[in-house]
């Protein structure tokens, strides 16, 4: 199975950006749709951001189009999201998330099959 590792997470003021990774590991990447979910305390887990396999479709959640933006290049195992104009909402623990099922199966409320440990992310008004 393919394992996630998310990095890039911090402090930030708003309006701020940041650029978040997902490194994968142990399968071929390629293989796998990409997306991203967040938490903030208090609240369920939501979907964020998805990509197919090739990176031509992806999908956003209302409360971000236009503010990120979700990559991949898979000759470096690794998804991007990056995010402009943060605001305090955005605060949150973001997550990693793949499956070979394609954007459909992340694109659900209980995401695809794996996991990553999960970044903070953490903006200042």
């Amino acid at each position: 199975q393919v394992q996630l590792v998310e990095s890039g997470g911090g402090l930030v003021q708003a309006g701020g950006s940041l650029r978040l990774s997902c490194a994968a590991s142990g399968r071929t990447f390629s293989n796998y749709a990409a997306g991203w979910f967040r938490q903030a305390p208090g609240k369920e887990r939501e979907f964020v951001a998805a990509i197919s396999r090739n990176g031509g479709v992806t999908y956003y959640a209302d409360s971000v189009k236009g503010r990120f933006t979700i990559s991949r290049v898979n000759a470096k195992n690794t998804a991007y999201l990056q995010m402009n104009s943060l605001k305090p909402e955005d605060t949150a623990v973001y997550y990693c998330n793949a499956d070979t099922k394609g954007t459909d199966a992340i694109r659900t409320r209980r995401g695809g099959d794996y996991w990553g440990q999960g970044t903070q992310v953490t903006v200042s008004s």
